[in-house]
């Protein structure tokens, strides 16, 4: 198997203009499987972009680019691929504002994971085999939710509604998790649980993480390698540990102070 064959995402070339902004600008890079990566940089640099753009939410500009999940093409040329909807029974996504139904209970919504294995109809319905409410409410607990099951999603905190978007992923059978700004909308508290979770199931499970945060405190803690952006453009790709004062202040400029969640660590 290729490099690229093994990778969770490879991304060559990559270019994104919205209008007469370049957000990401000859980007390439690579995440392997199991790996823990932060991208990191400020408002506008291009991180959410480029996780966007790997799920194929996002569509990059014609030319040289190519993104490849799990081996799979899913942008080339401009253009999201056939193999798109293969790629993302993949990637377990997570987004800042949970994506959960509020109307349904989070065993429910945890159950949505599994619509990629068996027929819409079933799903619509409410019939689910055995096996996977089984994986539901496994994956609830393992999550520390489980109690909260019958719960309506909209009643519950964000940093609950949060886990009980990681616990579909793992319901899904993700490969990976690419959360964008899993935290943002967090108090400190529920942040650190959810970003412990995703570290546990990095190094337990052995899921690849690809995390755009804001907090770049968050990301030398939690992350093995920080990918930073600046201006579309990816100006730092190495270890958490490598990242000093004086490269920081040069990526974020005036928002350095802002990028501390924690400033005491």
């Amino acid at each position: 198997m290729t490099a690229s064959a093994a990778a969770v995402a490879s991304v060559r070339d990559v270019s994104k203009t919205f209008g007469a902004r370049k957000a990401l600008n000859g980007v390439s890079v690579e995440v392997a499987a199991g790996e823990m990566v932060a991208l990191i940089g400020p408002s506008g640099s291009g991180k959410s972009t480029l996780l966007r753009s790997i799920t194929g939410l996002q569509t990059i500009d014609p030319g040289a680019g190519v993104i490849e999940v799990f081996g799979q093409t899913v942008q080339k040329n401009g253009r999201i691929t056939g193999q798109v909807r293969a790629a993302r029974q993949k990637l377990g996504m997570i987004f800042q504002q949970f994506n959960l139904v509020g109307r349904l209970s989070l065993f429910s919504n945890v159950m949505l994971g599994a619509l990629g294995r068996i027929p819409g109809w079933k799903g619509v319905l409410g019939v689910w085999p055995s096996a996977d409410k089984r994986r539901a409410m496994e994956a609830l607990h393992r999550v520390g939710v489980s109690d909260y099951a019958a719960q309506r999603a909209n009643t519950l905190s964000g940093g609950q509604q949060q886990r009980g978007a990681i616990a579909r992923a793992l319901v899904q059978g993700a490969q990976a998790i690419l959360a964008d700004e899993p935290v943002a909308s967090l108090d400190p508290v529920s942040a650190r649980k959810v970003m412990e979770l995703l570290v546990e199931l990095n190094r337990r499970d052995g899921l690849g993480v690809i995390v755009t945060l804001h907090q770049v405190d968050y990301a030398i803690r939690y992350c093995d390698r920080v990918i930073a952006l600046k201006a579309g453009k990816i100006v730092y790709d190495g270890p958490a540990t490598g990242l000093d004062t004086k490269q920081l202040i040069d990526i974020y400029g005036p928002e350095f102070e802002d990028a501390f969640w924690e400033t005491n660590g």
